[in-house]
């Protein structure tokens, strides 16, 4: 990376930084998609399953992999302040800590998991479903929080090129284990929704030997010595990480989980209406890896400035991300309102799944335009390394509002199951409000701190 001077050269290199991790994002996630897609075609009670299992595990590995996101602005900023001989010893201390994280997850998986699935009133094909994918699952667990070090590391040098050509390779092994262990091809056995979450753990494993190998071996990543000095654990550098990471991680957690949690709340819906909202959840999330792309674009970016002081700099990227992320969401809204129909035949052949369905994805459209405002402000706000209020607004707005409020519609009005969706509207929308005018703070509180230290 380095400095930029016009508004031209920051839009050139913010699309430089961001299509890459635009292409890493929708392939990361098409396993996700597809793991959900082919256990739909199997039966509604498979894509139910996959639905209840993605539930408990996306908002726990998404926010636990979260804290491990401080590698990202810990790493520009070094980068930008010219602070390089200490970026091996963050990235390291961090693998150190993606391992012990693994291990405690998979300990509490081991005593919890029965009793959580106990409290839903599941059908006991779904139930069986889920718990196994969970199961599956649970054996990619150290790879995955090890790759996703290796990935902000990566991504922090500005070379998002590279985990985007890491995760393409994967894609492919993905999908193919997922049509041999889902439908039973090549001698194996059709588990249905249990062979994806097999298949999700293998591929962690291969992303991450592969991530490792580039590392390793490839210029300028053995520059820094990662995977080749091994320092002793430090707990005084896993409290730095962790005082930026856990409140990045509870962000996430919050927000993923009230998706989760509505989708739990659904359990007392039938199988079609569980199978519907997963779907269209589903493919709302896949059009949230644009925002998303573009906020970790941003941290990048933004945090590379910071540490080199150039504070008017920042602050246009972070505008420039902003702009860009409603634009995208505009177009993804539209696209979404046009072929919405097929868009909900992807998922299932059930008519019925299919229907229900396409009226969960009008609801869907609504998210764009918050999603495409809060996104891009959190990433911005992870290059300032400002995460505590993140957190905070995250608490209020979808746990405080949005989850309450569709709660009540849900369950006393006529709405139903939509009320859930208007709940989640409503948090996503005060959230990208606060979102903004923090950001707003920030930046002037760091105008004013850049003035004071330059006179």
């Amino acid at each position: 990376m380095k400095q930029t001077f016009t508004l031209r050269q920051k839009l050139s290199t913010l699309l430089i930084v961001l299509l890459p991790i635009l292409v890493t994002q929708l392939a990361s996630y098409a396993m996700n998609f597809f793991d959900t897609v082919m256990s739909g075609n199997v039966s509604p009670e498979d894509l139910a399953g996959v639905a209840i299992g993605s539930s408990l595990w996306v908002p726990v590995s998404t926010g636990l992999t979260g804290i491990l996101l401080a590698v990202t602005p810990t790493v520009a900023q070094l980068i930008g302040a010219e602070q390089k001989k200490l970026v091996p010893l963050s990235v390291m201390q961090a693998l150190y800590l993606s391992v012990a994280i693994s291990g405690v997850l998979i300990l509490i998986g081991m005593f919890a998991l029965d009793a959580i699935l106990g409290l839903m009133q599941l059908e006991a094909a779904v139930h069986d479903v889920a718990k196994n994918y969970l199961i599956a699952l649970a054996f990619g667990v150290f790879p995955l929080f090890m790759y996703t070090v290796l990935r902000c590391f990566i991504d922090a040098l500005g070379h998002t090129r590279v985990t985007m050509f890491i995760t393409l390779l994967s894609l492919p092994i993905n999908v193919f284990l997922n049509y041999v262990l889902i439908f039973g091809k090549y001698g194996f056995p059709a588990m249905g929704g249990v062979g994806a979450g097999i298949a999700t753990a293998i591929t962690y494993w291969c992303i991450c030997l592969i991530a490792a190998i580039v590392v390793y071996r490839n210029e300028p990543f053995t520059h820094f010595q990662v995977l080749k000095k091994f320092p002793s654990v430090s707990l005084a550098e896993w409290f730095v990480l962790l005082k930026i990471g856990v409140p990045i991680g509870l962000a996430i957690m919050l927000e993923t989980g009230i998706f989760a949690a509505v989708t739990l709340l659904m359990s007392n819906f039938n199988t079609i209406t569980i199978a519907a909202h997963q779907a269209a959840i589903n493919f709302a999330s896949f059009l949230y890896m644009v925002p998303l792309s573009i906020s970790m674009g941003l941290t990048i970016l933004v945090g590379f400035e910071v540490g080199a002081r150039r504070i008017a700099d920042a602050r246009q990227y972070s505008y420039i991300g902003i702009a860009m992320a409603v634009f995208m969401s505009v177009l993804c809204a539209i696209a979404l309102f046009i072929f919405n129909k097929q868009a909900a035949g992807l998922y299932s052949n059930d008519s019925a799944v299919i229907e229900l369905t396409k009226q969960f994805l009008y609801f869907a459209i609504f998210f764009q335009l918050s999603d495409a405002i809060a996104a891009p402000i959190q990433g911005a706000l992870r290059g300032y390394k400002d995460v505590n209020v993140t957190f905070i607004v995250a608490l209020i707005s979808f746990w405080g509002i949005g989850l309450p409020t569709g709660y009540l519609l849900a369950n006393y009005t006529s709405l139903g199951a939509f009320g859930y969706w208007i709940g989640l509207i409503s948090g996503l929308a005060m959230g990208a409000v606060c979102l903004l005018l923090r950001l707003l703070y920030v930046q002037r509180k760091t105008s004013r701190t850049a003035v004071l230290n330059h006179v």
